[in-house]
């Protein structure tokens, strides 16, 4: 029925009024865009805010995860005051507890990223931790990690605050208002049908919880997301509370998977299953009727007794307490725990805003970051961890169901350095896959491809751990074989696109920010916000006239293929094809590449007739190959591109043209040590949307003085008015680990900057890392120290790459 009071028109539609829509609606009207509708189908809170246990830990690993979290846990104690309703805080901290020497390690990897945000995380022995929780049996704990000012609140009150103070600012609220079908208009904006009217709205922003998947479908996507069930209980009331001048901090514990804290003058304890996990709504889908509000399970008591005596080994006093309620209801789970917030891939101005697993912590801190992104065009956090676009389209479906299953029993689980987990595997392999493996590879995972990251050549298995391990000097042989003579590896995961048409160049060049190579040339080149923040960054091959050849990395797939769509003008002759899955691609290296190659291949592969940085389609043995004289490891080397009903034999082939120059397979591990050494930079480490070309010291790839292009102005903006911060590159005294990213760099005891990504350069015997650091300190020459699991490091920043500085291997 058709409501008179709703509204016809609005910038901003989000649908659906949990933490997630409630925290975005808050956030938008912070930075002025008021003119939102927050439609829900029910009441506010009625998916899965309102039963949530409301957890808000800083604890959390991931750096990028941590500042949401951490934004959160500040704004939530304040959100009374700020609107009036209550949200009842309770910042009573919280302990996780370690059994193992790694997870103390990494203890200290999360005390460095807490340094880095401003929180505090001390990592405490045995004795403090009793001196906190007197009644806890810490047999076998090692030590506890404990973050002072986290907590929990009511989840239906910070709800609910949020959506006050979004009213407050102007924003408007439609409750028991389901959304029917959403139709895109050929101006470009969205028009939203629901039960009470029709509304127009320039974007629309899916915060749908349980529901995400289906409001995708209205608009002919997909996400890789399921809900599972999720059970927690509390117990009569804890004479030991009753009295207590201090609540009990969160404990958070891998021995019985859960969590378990003072809720009230009672206990409540949830449960992370570490096996037969269930799906909600399996039987239909995995997605509630329509009709479904505030809807909650009956609990497997038999799958969660066992964790529950776990935990009464833990804390004896709660062991003769009854239960007073049980809680066991839905939350979402994608494949690898982080949520979706920002554009849907391949459509304009409909954004994501779901699929947190913990949505209490994280619901005001992705609500904040998601508005800036709406609004600047930015987000002031590196968002790629967090993109919905990071997975394809082949993720929904199995795939999602196993990752997801997976992490949520793993809850508790410390996923270690090089641990490779079974769930989710093969399901985007190349022909080569099998060949590789009989030779030893030992695969991981990137959106769902197989990638060798090493060769175990006598049957090793890795030993996983944040220190170097077995694997160290089998991949520095790799590395030696590669600089010295000649190594292959399988490319076969990067994104690739055919682009044609007449105006294929004018497209490519409005967007990039280097100028489209002439020729046979290959250049590198940057997509920009129209602030001058990067967004993305391709390798494009002029193979003939008006024929392009592009690539990205292997998450980067669905983003840039939507920024290569979105950027086709009206009446443009340009066609895109996604030809990921049907190209595989070889890097083969070294300074003997040359002459395998030439052994495979009739075409001439001197300098004057196949120069540095060109590319061309030869004939090996046959096959159609791209071969494209560019190479990540530095060295002379040339990728070889061909449909992968050809990648077996051209790469059989190549070997035994090898086998005299004493040819080696090598992996990822290699490759990062390769390219730390000649200091080349990588997406989502060194090049991400929080900063632009000119603090990532990429300014040679931009080119001022092509016509106008998208980002162009914004750059030169940003170069007048001076940075913040600077990348540098440095070497780090040696030790048995290595910087990974995310780690604290110090001077004097002060932070001054975060490590993005490192490694040891194996040919060079060097530790090596890159770091954005406050610009005084980015020159070589500077000293500073960088924080690696809890020891100060000193570092030297260094002028050029520590391999080949002038470059001339790769022009050889």
């Amino acid at each position: 029925m058709s409501d008179q009071n709703f509204p016809s028109q609005a910038k901003v539609a989000i649908i659906g009024g949990g933490v997630m829509g409630a925290g975005l609606a808050y956030h938008l009207a912070l930075e002025g865009w008021t003119d939102c509708l927050l439609i829900e189908k029910g009441e506010l809170t009625s998916g899965s805010t309102w039963h949530a246990a409301g957890q808000c830990p800083n604890f959390i690993a991931d750096y990028n995860m941590a500042k949401i979290h951490d934004y959160g846990v500040n704004l939530y104690p304040r959100l009374e005051e700020l609107t009036g309703q209550y949200v009842s805080w309770h910042g009573c901290g919280g302990i996780r507890f370690a059994y193992q020497p790694a997870e103390v390690e990494w203890f200290h990897r999360v005390a460095g990223i807490g340094r880095l945000i401003g929180y505090d995380c001390e990592i405490i022995d045995p004795d403090k931790i009793k001196s906190l929780v007197p009644y806890v049996n810490l047999e076998g704990v090692l030590a506890g990690a404990w973050t002072h000012a986290d907590g929990h609140v009511d989840p239906a009150g910070v709800c609910n605050a949020m959506a006050k103070g979004a009213r407050m600012h102007g924003v408007r609220i439609s409750t028991r208002n389901r959304v029917l079908d959403i139709h895109s208009r050929p101006s470009g904006e969205w028009q939203i049908l629901t039960e009470k009217g029709t509304v127009i709205a320039e974007h629309v922003v899916n915060a749908a919880g349980c529901y995400a998947r289906e409001v995708s479908k209205m608009v002919g996507t997909d996400l890789p997301m399921i809900n599972m069930k999720h059970t927690y209980i509390v117990t009569e009331s804890v004479q030991e509370f009753l009295h207590a001048d201090r609540e009990m901090p969160v404990i958070r514990d891998p021995y019985p998977s859960s969590y378990y804290r003072q809720e009230q003058k009672s206990a409540l304890i949830g449960i992370y299953e570490t096996m037969n996990s269930e799906e909600c709504w399996a039987h239909r889908g995995g997605w509630p009727e329509w009709e479904s509000e505030n809807e909650l399970f009956d609990p497997e008591m038999d799958n969660i007794m066992p964790f529950i005596e776990r935990v009464m080994e833990r804390v004896p006093m709660w062991e003769q307490l009854g239960i007073k309620r049980i809680v066991c209801g839905a939350i979402p789970h994608t494949p690898d725990s982080n949520p979706f917030i920002g554009p849907a891939s391949g459509l304009q101005n409909f954004w994501h805003c779901n699929g947190a697993s913990i949505g209490i912590a994280s619901g005001a801190g992705c609500g904040k970051y998601l508005a800036q992104w709406m609004v600047y065009g930015d987000a002031e956090i590196n968002m790629a961890g967090i993109d919905p676009r990071r997975f394809s389209e082949f993720a929904p479906g199995q795939y999602t169901k196993e990752k997801s299953h997976e992490d949520y029993e793993h809850m508790y689980k410390l996923h270690l350095p090089g641990e490779e987990r079974p769930a989710g595997r093969k399901f985007r392999t190349t022909p080569l896959y099998d060949r590789l493996k009989e030779k030893g590879a030992v695969y991981t995972e990137i959106n769902g491809w197989e990638r060798a990251k090493w060769f175990s050549l006598d049957g090793q298995e890795e030993q996983v751990g944040f220190r170097h391990s077995n694997t160290f000097s089998i991949v520095a042989k790799e590395c030696r074989a590669v600089r010295e003579r000649v190594g292959i590896m399988e490319l076969s995961t990067f994104a690739k696109y055919d682009i044609s048409g007449i105006d294929a160049e004018t497209m490519l060049n409005r967007i990039s920010a280097n100028r489209m190579p002439g020729g046979s040339g290959i250049v590198l080149t940057h997509y920009l916000a129209e602030n001058g923040r990067l967004n993305g960054e391709s390798t494009v091959t002029r193979l003939h006239e008006n024929f392009y050849y592009v690539l990205s990395g292997a998450t980067s797939e669905e983003r840039d293929l939507s920024i290569l769509n979105q950027g086709i003008g009206d009446q443009e002759d340009v066609r895109i094809a996604n030809v990921t899955n049907e190209w595989g691609a070889l890097l083969l290296a070294g300074p003997q590449s040359r002459k395998v190659l030439s052994a495979v291949t009739g075409e001439s592969l001197c300098n004057a007739d196949f120069p540095w940085l060109s590319g061309k389609t030869i004939d090996v043995q046959g096959r159609e190959v791209r071969a494209l004289r560019v190479s990540y490891s530095g060295d002379l080397g040339w990728e070889l591109h061909c449909r992968n009903a050809d990648l077996v034999e051209v790469y059989e082939a190549i070997c035994a043209a090898g086998e005299e120059y004493g040819i080696v397979d090598f992996g990822s591990y290699a490759l990062n040590s390769l390219r730390m050494e000649k200091a080349y930079k990588g997406w989502g480490a060194e090049m991400t949307n929080e900063i632009s070309m000119v603090e990532a010291g990429l300014m040679r790839f931009f080119r001022r003085n092509k016509d106008d292009f998208r980002g162009r102005q914004g750059t030169l903006d940003i170069e007048d008015n001076g940075i913040s911060t600077s990348l540098a590159y440095f070497e780090v005294e040696e030790g048995d680990n290595d910087v990974v990213g995310g780690e604290a760099v110090l001077v004097d005891g002060q932070t001054i900057g975060v490590t993005t990504s490192g490694g040891y350069g194996h040919t060079t015997g060097k530790s090596l890392g890159f770091a954005y650091v406050d610009p005084q300190y980015s020159q070589p020459g500077c000293e500073f120290e960088v924080l690696l699991i809890g020891d100060m490091r000193k570092a030297t920043v260094l002028a050029d790459p520590v391999w080949d500085p002038q470059n001339l291997r790769p022009r050889a």
